[in-house]
């Protein structure tokens, strides 16, 4: 495998989806197999995969062994195939976890497209190709197999699929994930989308196929799902309960950092193309449809604050004041939370600007609840405290659609969304510069290299800096270490 030395990419955001130059590629796609103690089932499932990528895969491919500390004889058979199958690399690593398997061999890989695939083979792998074509004709940035799709065939016990469906429920309810299926060993990335975001993924184990999924979803890259048929493994080694642990465990961490503003996702963002319909246009509102949708959430989790609030005050004194106070602690918090969760603007600045102009917003609400309020008690002289809450209800969805205009259209307006990009880009290094296509072929060397960009700064887990190896390359400079590779000899060929 060619091997360079990290180079300074631009950190802006991605460049347009393009359908990739085929001719100028040797190697298109590399299916990753991640392996433990494999011994019985890696020899046919590597055979069984290469077979089938042979009469039916159209452009050129690897197989990677990625063996995770196996302690059986699970090395010795990923190098004999390594020898004996050109296509097939045998790469060992000390440390187990998937997704460092993952994240090691697809952060050096030179292929523009990479897949993973379970060796149990569950999966139909007539579906490989449907799973890449979309990243090689530039359509999306990722695809993953649903087992979940209505069209999907599944063949598996009850428990697997209680727990498969319930933990898609908990990624849709907890980190609003619009994928269907987060655990089905079958997916491929870009390779261009993947240098940008492994940096961003901190798991290394089985909730790396999640991390991976959400962040760029967040991120606005489009994930293609591919309908599979799946048989379940009845042999299968992966500890349930240990497993959903983790990934609870994952679904906060995440979860938390997405709240807090904490992963740089500007980076991962895709323009539009070139189709002159798809530029912006003025006088079009930008992301309204997700603005509304952040609103509307933080608007619910304000208003049953407020009702709370409103309640517990009521207990001591009248409901003019009751109202006033509820109004005035939620209306603080409201502004905070659509000030960063759904206008997407951070730091001190003009924060406090933005409160005053938000408690001005709250006067007007106020005026509209505390209106309603004096218009119940003149028409009913002592209304009951239900009605009391159902017009208060009634008064607070007239303030919330004020609110949100007056919001969008006065306190955070567009120029601060652009001052907060701004700074953004003058943190990470200057402006966005259009990344440069890194798979056209280079006339000194045999295979297109796609040069990798420093590690996300200040993150827990940077890039992997252990080269992994692939044949027909030069060695890597022999300061940098490396997972052991099995022996290769070109001319022992089975096909």
């Amino acid at each position: 495998m060619t091997t360079t030395q990290p180079a300074h990419t631009p950190l802006g955001s991605l460049p347009p989806r393009e359908h990739l130059r085929l001719g100028q590629i040797d190697t298109v796609l590399d299916v990753v197999i991640p392996v433990y103690n494999e011994e019985s089932d890696l020899e046919p499932c590597v055979r069984r995969l290469h077979d089938h990528l042979s009469r039916t895969f159209p452009y050129g491919f690897r197989i990677t062994v990625a063996d995770n500390a196996s302690t059986d004889r699970t090395p010795e058979i990923s190098a004999s195939l390594g020898e004996t199958i050109d296509e097939v690399t045998a790469v060992r690593l000390e440390e187990k976890g998937r997704g460092r398997a993952l994240r090691t061999v697809w952060s050096l890989s030179d292929a523009p497209v990479l897949a993973y695939m379970d060796v149990d083979l569950s999966t139909d792998l007539n579906a490989l190709l449907p799973l890449v074509a979309p990243l090689i004709s530039g359509h999306s940035d990722l695809a993953i197999g649903s087992r979940l799709a209505r069209s999907s065939r599944v063949v598996r016990g009850p428990k697997r699929e209680f727990i498969s469906r319930s933990y898609n429920l908990i990624l849709r309810g907890s980190l609003a994930a619009r994928f269907s299926d987060a655990q089905c060993g079958f997916k491929a990335v870009r390779g261009d989308v993947a240098e940008r975001l492994l940096p961003m993924v901190e798991d290394s184990g089985w909730f790396f196929d999640t991390e991976m999924l959400v962040l760029a979803e967040r991120a606005g890259l489009r994930i293609h799902e591919v309908p599979v048929d799946w048989v379940d493994d009845p042999h299968s080694t992966v500890h349930i309960v240990r497993t959903a642990t983790e990934d609870l465990k994952g679904v906060w961490r995440v979860g938390r950092a997405l709240a807090t503003g904490t992963l740089p996702l500007d980076r991962l963002a895709r323009p539009f193309g070139d189709d002159p319909r798809d530029r912006e246009l003025a006088g079009v509102p930008r992301g309204l449809a997700r603005q509304i949708m952040g609103f509307c959430v933080v608007g619910a989790l304000s208003t049953l604050l407020y009702l709370g609030l409103y309640s517990l005050f009521r207990l001591g004194v009248g409901p003019q004041p009751a109202n006033a106070a509820a109004l005035l602690l939620s209306a603080i918090g409201n502004t905070a939370a659509n000030r960063r969760l759904t206008f997407g603007v951070r730091g001190r600045e003009r924060a406090v600007r933005h409160q005053a102009q938000g408690l001005v917003v709250f006067g007007i609400g106020l005026a509209l609840t505390s209106g309603s309020l004096a218009a119940l008690d003149a028409a009913t002289g002592d209304p009951a405290h239900g009605t009391e809450m159902a017009v208060l209800v009634a008064a607070n969805l007239a303030a919330t659609l004020l609110r949100f205009l007056l919001f969008r259209a006065w306190v955070f307006t567009d120029r601060d969304r652009d001052r907060e990009r701004d700074q953004d880009r003058a943190r990470n290094g200057g402006d966005a510069v259009p990344v440069q296509d890194r798979h056209t072929a280079v006339a000194d060397r045999p295979a297109a290299v796609r040069e990798h960009p420093t590690p996300v700064p200040d993150h827990p887990t940077p890039v992997p800096d252990h080269p992994t190896p692939v044949r027909n390359h030069p060695t890597p400079a022999p300061d940098v270490p490396h997972p052991t590779a099995a022996p290769h000899h070109p001319g022992r060929s089975t096909r």
